[in-house]
C-alpha cells in the first residue's frame, strides 16, 4: 500500500496535465468530444490528488475538497455554455466560498485589509471593464461572483502574508499562487465571452484554472505515508 500511494501522489498530477492537454486541445480544435471527456475527467484527477492530503487538518481538508467538489459541478455545467452558464456561476461561486473557509482556519478573515482593498480595486477594475456588455440577467450574478473570487484570492494571500517564516509558508504561498491564478482565469473567460474573442482562449482559460486547483490543493500538506489517515 506504502508503494502504491507514493505512485499515485508521483503519477496523478501528471495524468492530470495529460487530460488538461487532451481538453485544452478539444477547445483549440474544436473537438467537442475531447472537452466533454476530459475537463470533468482533469478536475476529478487533481480532486484525487487532494483527496488524501490534510491530514492532521480535517477542517481545511473539508473545505478544499468540497471547493473542488463544487468546481467539478460547475465544470460539468459549463459544458453547456448558454444553459449551464449560470448554474456554473453558482457552484463555482460557492466554491470560492469554500475555500475562502479553508483559507480562514488558519488565520482569521481579512486580518491583512489592505490586501482585501488590493483585490478589490482589481475587482472593481474588471467589472468597470466588462459591465456593459454583461447581459442585464446577468449582471448581479456577474458582480456577486468577481467579489467572491476577489475575496477568496485575498483572503489567500492573507494567510501567506501571515504565515512567512513558519512552517506553513509553503503551503500559504500556493494557496495564494492559486488564489491569483484562478482570478486570472475567471477574468480571461470573462472578456472572452462578454467583451471580444480573445486567441487561444481554452489554453489560457483553462490552463490558468487548473494550475490554480492544483495549487489549492497543494495548500494541504501532503500525506504521511505511514499514517492510514
Amino acid at each position: 500500500m506504502l508503494l502504491s500511494s507514493q505512485s499515485a501522489d508521483r503519477l496523478l498530477p501528471w495524468a492530470a496535465l495529460l487530460f488538461a492537454l487532451l481538453c485544452i486541445a478539444g477547445g483549440l480544435f474544436a473537438v467537442p468530444a475531447l472537452v466533454v471527456v476530459f475537463k470533468p475527467l482533469t478536475t476529478i484527477t487533481i480532486l484525487a490528488w487532494a483527496w488524501p492530503r490534510g491530514a492532521g487538518r480535517p477542517r481545511q481538508r473539508l473545505f478544499v475538497r468540497l471547493g473542488l467538489v463544487l468546481s467539478l459541478v460547475g465544470d460539468v455545467a459549463l459544458l453547456w455554455p448558454k444553459e449551464g452558464f449560470l448554474p456554473g456561476l453558482i457552484a463555482f461561486l460557492l466554491a470560492h466560498l469554500a475555500y475562502i473557509a479553508a483559507f480562514c482556519v488558519p488565520v482569521r478573515f481579512a486580518s491583512r485589509p489592505a490586501l482585501f482593498v488590493l483585490y478589490a480595486a482589481v475587482a472593481a477594475g474588471i467589472v468597470s471593464l466588462l459591465w456593459a456588455s454583461i447581459p442585464p440577467a446577468l449582471k448581479w450574478p456577474v458582480l456577486a461572483y468577481v467579489l467572491c473570487i476577489a475575496a477568496m484570492a485575498a483572503q489567500a494571500a492573507v494567510w501567506w502574508s501571515t504565515a512567512r517564516g513558519t512552517a506553513d509558508a509553503a503551503l500559504a504561498r500556493h494557496a495564494a499562487i492559486g488564489g491569483l491564478l484562478f482570478l486570472a482565469s475567471d477574468s480571461l473567460l470573462a472578456f472572452n465571452k462578454f467583451d471580444a474573442p480573445i486567441p487561444l482562449a481554452p489554453l489560457w482559460v483553462l490552463g490558468t484554472y487548473w494550475l490554480a486547483q492544483g495549487c489549492i490543493a497543494a495548500s494541504l500538506p501532503a500525506r504521511n505515508p505511514y499514517s492510514s489517515d
